[in-house]
């Protein structure tokens, strides 16, 4: 996308409305888009990259299905993942669910990947936290409309 498109896609993300309407509208059209490719394609990672996570629920120990943005790391070994929530204010579910269960897996330009999540903090997480406002700027707004700090993991590829 073109640097003018970038910026415009970048602000209109960092308003309140898109904060209120894009968490419902979003993951729903990147999971349908997703099936259907048989997992090649997600709308969203048009604009940022994107996997699909597949954790296990906290609470109800199912599999949950969760369209992300992500930073991939290491040519493929690794990824960030932001719990940024679109700015709201409570963390979101699939944070919780690899707190509680870190193994999951991703898909990953139509490839299903075992990962294994770790949250960041400290020292690492604020380099983490540099590199995404270098690599998506509305993190820095969405983190200045909540008072929680916004989780940041590193999923790393598992080897069989």
């Amino acid at each position: 996308m073109a640097g003018v498109g970038v910026r415009l896609v970048q602000k209109v993300s960092s308003t309140r409305g898109f904060a209120k309407v894009a968490p419902h509208v979003v993951p729903a059209m990147d999971r349908a888009v997703h099936r259907v490719t048989r997992g090649r394609v997600l709308l969203s990672a048009q604009l940022l990259p994107g996997v699909v996570l597949t954790s296990t629920g906290a609470r109800s120990g199912l599999p949950r299905r969760t369209p992300l943005g992500c930073m991939p790391e290491e040519g493929g070994r690794s990824w960030l993942l932001i719990g940024s929530n679109f700015g709201r204010t409570g963390h979101p579910a699939w944070s919780h669910n690899l707190l509680a269960h870190p193994d999951a897996s991703v898909s990953w330009k139509g490839v299903d990947i075992p990962v294994t999540a770790r949250l960041l903090e400290g020292a690492e997480r604020a380099a983490a936290w540099q590199a995404l406002l270098a690599f998506w700027p509305p993190y820095a707004t969405y983190q200045a409309r909540v008072e929680r700090e916004i989780r940041v993991f590193r999923i790393v590829r598992r080897t069989p």
